[in-house]
């Protein structure tokens, strides 16, 4: 079967298709870049004139009469996002940004004592982790030459799970990983990682940015320590959103290192005492007034998440990056010397994008691309990430992109 009339009968098949309506898609574009920022749904944009409309009849008395109550936000909606990443409501509040929420969990679990002082993190992480990380170390008084210990890549890619393993001792306090690699797109094994670093005594902060709404996360059941993450990417929450962490409740008596009065139950943010009252849970973790205009779009969309489910998101995702995959392979051969896969072919270890290594003038094709209304990102030296979104791409515009890609090389 032709890869064209492939696409066509997968749409038409294809049980979330109802959904792509409920979003704002840029007009003449086909649009590839949700790994890097959603689309505005319908419901987001929604939810976001209701949080203005309070605020605009409500004044102040929205923290108390809003609907929901601004005062309990974080709570309410960290309840919500816990299902996607197989957490009880408690351990996940909605609060800061990816980086800060890194930063606070860091300064507030990493306890370097004595011969225990590593942290281990991975070459291909985003770098604003690594950024956080040695920050964090040279705030101890440590030297990160000596503190951070980078994981190799074998291949510039992909990291190995064994390689992980092998770096794990006596000396390791913490590791610092993301669930999906947001280079190459592939997925680690987060369970088998999690009771490595456990069985070396250290404990392990993943980084699921790349993750939420994309794949399944077991937190709970791999008895993961720490997460964080944003909301902008596959749960389309829109440009600088509300971010989220997770703190396992085997950590509850843990006191914050940054400790700031939207910390406190929602009772006793307003009786202004004198002293620090943690919040049970997560919710303890916030440090700051809420930002109710970068949350509110949250709500809305995790209502087009809710409605998909996570199963159906998953399944999708797995069918558009293999077909993606399949048409890399009909339309551009490596033989050809122009492009290559640099992610996954085996879906289980493989996240919601795909990584193609242009071999020549990537950053111009890249270029080449957008001009012609194909909306993908490009990480230097020579990587285009395509992210065929489950709630907002179709296969038909999977394959007219990589055809597209396909003339652009072949005009060289």
């Amino acid at each position: 079967m032709d890869l064209a009339l492939r696409a066509r009968r997968l749409d038409e098949a294809d049980p979330l298709a109802a959904l792509y309506d409920r979003f704002h898609h840029p007009a003449g574009t086909l649009y590839f870049d949700g790994n890097s920022l959603g689309l505005l749904s319908r419901d987001a944009e929604r939810t976001l004139m209701h949080a203005l409309d309070e605020w605009r009849s409500l004044g102040v008395r929205g923290w108390h009469d809003g609907n929901p109550p601004w005062l309990e936000y974080g709570e309410r909606l960290g309840a919500r996002v816990a299902a996607l990443v197989g957490a009880a409501p408690d351990q996940v509040v909605v609060t800061g940004s990816t980086t800060l929420n890194l930063h606070h969990l860091v300064a507030g679990f990493y306890r370097p004592n004595g011969e225990r002082h590593v942290i281990v993190a991975d070459p291909l992480n985003f770098p604003s982790d690594l950024y956080a990380i040695r920050g964090q170390i040279v705030l101890r008084g440590l030297d990160p030459a000596s503190s951070l210990r980078i994981v190799a890549s074998r291949d510039g890619r992909r990291i190995a799970e064994e390689d992980v393993e092998a770096a794990l001792g006596p000396d390791v306090a913490l590791v610092v990983l993301p669930a999906v690699l947001y280079r190459s797109g592939q997925w680690l094994d987060l369970p088998r990682l999690t009771r490595a670093a456990h069985r070396a005594g250290a404990l392990i902060a993943w980084d699921l940015s790349h993750a939420i709404g994309a794949v399944p996360i077991p937190l709970d059941e791999a008895e993961a320590d720490l997460a964080f993450w944003c909301h902008y990417k596959y749960l389309n929450a829109g440009p600088g959103a509300i971010g989220g962490l997770y703190v396992n409740r085997r950590h509850r008596d843990r006191i914050p290192a940054f400790p700031g009065w939207w910390g406190q139950t929602p009772e006793q943010r307003f009786e202004m005492a004198a002293d620090f009252a943690p919040a049970a849970g997560a919710a303890a973790w916030q440090i700051g007034t809420l930002p109710i205009l970068a949350a509110a779009p949250l709500w809305g969309a995790l209502d087009v998440v809710e409605e998909a489910g996570l199963e159906r998101i998953r399944e999708k995702s797995v069918a558009l990056t293999s077909f993606l995959i399949d048409c890399v392979d009909a339309l551009l051969p490596e033989r050809g010397g122009k492009a290559r896969l640099g992610t996954p072919r085996d879906a289980t270890r493989r996240g919601g994008h795909v990584a193609v290594e242009i071999l020549q003038r990537a950053a111009r094709v890249q270029d080449a691309l957008q001009e012609r209304g194909i909306i993908t990102d490009f990480r230097p030296p020579d990587v285009i990430r395509f992210t065929p979104s489950p709630l907002t791409s179709r296969f038909e515009e999977v394959f007219g992109a990589i055809a597209v890609l396909a003339e652009i090389l072949n005009e060289g």
